[in-house]
């Protein structure tokens, strides 16, 4: 056997491993739990971050003012230093549409140690918990909700006793790089959480039992139960967090909460990413980060990529023209495993099934886009968003 097909081998037996014993991760049947209307609905209030979000809040803040909820509800839509004239915006619209009231508030400049979105999360929360309420929505400005989003939020958490209910918005996807990078990410991100472990799914569900504890959310859309929060520290104990929504989930499972995230049918982000840039902006500014800025889980992440994602095409090229036949059928299989796992996500994207062989290509533009993110740390430019830089996990904000 030649290292060539040896390599093969792995590649494809790495597949095999990942379609049965990764908690089912390419399925996308994960959806809001089964749920019951409560007698007596509990309060919320949503927190909104906002930085710079004028382009955007039309199509997404009167999808939250205009929610149909039973109970006491209330949005606090947090300005955090926006030059575009997001908070003014966000009062005429409230103007504009009879919903649910809304806080307009600013938090200042974020202090040492904080990222600017968890400060103005701590701002809005510090304003919620004068109203008392039962839960919290955390959501971004991009989102758009569905009339009764948050009826269904409720309803899950109450129903299945979970203290986050978490949805990965589904995100636009028009442009040819959106149709190329955005069901890929997603479907990456269920390969590193799966979902049914999240939700600490019973014996059969993937391979893991009751109590797992693999923990995540969306950022996008996350309903928070206060008690709960206030037992994790959130948002204190995560203030220094580049991707917020996992450090959440994590926060809360470690101080014993119960955790749900699944994809999500009405829930969608407005945010356009028409360019490759945009895109690549959106995975580099944290990708590092994800790794714990270690230079060796960077390595090992590289190694994992080009095994799994770009060893079978090269085995069936190398196979075709080498005349190596065990090499370009172990390199098909894997690369069919592949495109199968890929099918699902492709479905729920509405997109063309003939995608899911290019997944090596796109694997690779992540695999770039992972290694840029940290030849940015180590300029010292680290992650970026919205203007602001975060060198080190524990740096002080700085305007770029």
């Amino acid at each position: 056997m030649t290292v060539v097909t040896f390599v093969s081998a792995l590649s494809l037996a790495a597949w095999l491993w990942l379609l049965l014993a990764r908690g089912f991760f390419w399925r996308t049947d994960v959806r809001l739990p089964a749920r019951e209307e409560p007698d007596v609905w509990p309060s919320v209030c949503v927190v909104v971050p906002a930085r710079d979000e004028a382009a955007v809040l039309p199509a997404s803040l009167p999808s939250l003012l205009t929610q149909d909820y039973p109970g006491r509800a209330e949005v606090f839509l947090i300005d955090d230093g926006s030059t575009d004239g997001t908070g003014e915006l966000a009062c005429e619209l409230a103007r504009r549409h009879d919903g649910l009231p809304l806080t307009v508030a600013s938090p200042g400049e974020p202090p040492a140690g904080w990222t600017g979105k968890l400060w103005a999360v701590r701002h809005g929360i510090d304003l919620a918990r004068a109203r008392e309420p039962e839960y919290l929505l955390l959501t971004d400005a991009d989102i758009a909700h569905a009339p009764d989003s948050l009826r269904a939020l409720v309803s899950a958490a109450g129903t299945g006793g979970f203290d986050v209910v978490s949805q990965m918005a589904r995100l636009r996807v028009e442009s040819l790089w959106e149709r190329l990078v955005v069901p890929a990410f997603v479907y990456f991100f269920a390969q590193l959480y799966p979902f049914r472990w999240i939700g600490g799914g019973r014996a059969g569900s993937g391979g893991r039992k009751k109590g797992t504890r693999t923990a995540a959310a969306a950022g996008g859309c996350v309903l928070l139960r206060n008690e709960a929060a206030e037992r994790a520290r959130i948002p204190d104990a995560i203030r220094h967090a580049v991707i917020d929504d996992v450090a959440l989930a994590r926060a809360v499972k470690g101080a014993g909460g119960r955790v749900w995230l699944g994809l999500a049918d009405r829930v969608d982000s407005v945010r356009p990413y028409p360019r490759l840039h945009d895109l690549w902006r959106m995975v580099s500014r944290s990708a590092y980060a994800q790794l714990r800025h270690n230079p060796l889980v960077l390595a090992g992440t590289v190694v994992g990529l080009a095994l799994v994602y770009l060893v079978p095409p090269a085995a069936v090229l190398v196979g075709v023209v080498a005349g190596q036949g065990a090499t370009a059928v172990l390199g098909a299989a894997a690369w069919l495993v592949m495109a199968g796992t890929y099918l699902p996500m492709l479905r729920y994207y509405r997109q063309s099934l003939w995608l899911a062989p290019l997944l090596p290509f796109t694997a690779f533009l992540y695999l770039l886009m992972t290694v840029d993110s940290a030849v940015q740390h180590y300029r010292g430019r680290g992650a970026a968003w919205k203007g602001r830089t975060y060198a080190r996990p524990d740096a002080v904000p700085e305007e770029g």
